[in-house]
């Protein structure tokens, strides 16, 4: 495996101080391969439902590769939200801690982009800068065709995907504040997705 040229993360970042706490919210997935598009919508959506503290980026990564080791290195906390393979129904959420992931027993996505997610770990890991706490929130998909629809039992995870990514921000400690109006939610490549639409997924 060929690792990306990055520096070693260490105290001497900040002079001797603790780093400050970071998490990162990324969505994955590419967005005219159908339900594939699920990890970018549920990021989406969350930006235009809540404000987020400054320790959390939230971000549509599109289909990253060995490259996102640039992005995770350093990180406390990472969240990232696909569509996987799995033999439960189209729909169902499931969940993968970093173990799972390093392990090799993270079904295979439905892109064919695989960005690399264990292997960008295990980078990270040799650097020195891997994530602390890692969780994959994975939505099993129907077979990915263009197009940039999500199926309907896809659709009807929404708020389950949403829900998950909030809980595990409060497991963290991390803070997050409900909009009093959500914003348009900027999916350019739908327009399934409105605000009326979006106030029924969040809580």
């Amino acid at each position: 495996m060929r690792l990306p040229c990055l520096r070693r993360f260490g105290q001497e970042d900040r002079g001797g101080e603790d780093p400050v706490r970071r998490a990162l919210i990324a969505g994955i997935g590419n967005v005219l391969l159908g339900d594939d598009g699920i990890g970018p919508c549920v990021v989406r959506l969350l930006e235009a439902a809540y404000t987020f503290s400054g320790e959390v980026e939230i971000a549509d990564l599109g289909t990253p590769s060995l490259d996102l080791t640039q992005r995770i290195a350093g990180l406390d906390s990472l969240i990232v939200i696909d569509c996987v393979k799995s033999d439960a129904a189209p729909g169902t959420v499931v969940f993968y801690r970093k173990a799972d992931i390093v392990c090799e027993k993270l079904p295979d996505r439905l892109d064919p982009h695989s960005p690399a997610l264990a292997e960008c770990l295990m980078a990270a890991e040799m650097l020195g800068a891997s994530p602390q706490n890692v969780l994959l929130i994975g939505i099993v998909g129907e077979p990915c065709e263009p197009g940039c629809g999500l199926s309907p039992a896809v659709w009807r995870s929404l708020a389950q995907a949403m829900d998950a990514v909030l809980l595990e921000l409060d497991r963290l400690n991390f803070d997050y504040t409900k909009k009093p109006l959500a914003d348009e939610p900027a999916i350019w490549w739908s327009d399934e997705f409105h605000v009326p639409v979006l106030e029924t997924a969040i809580r």
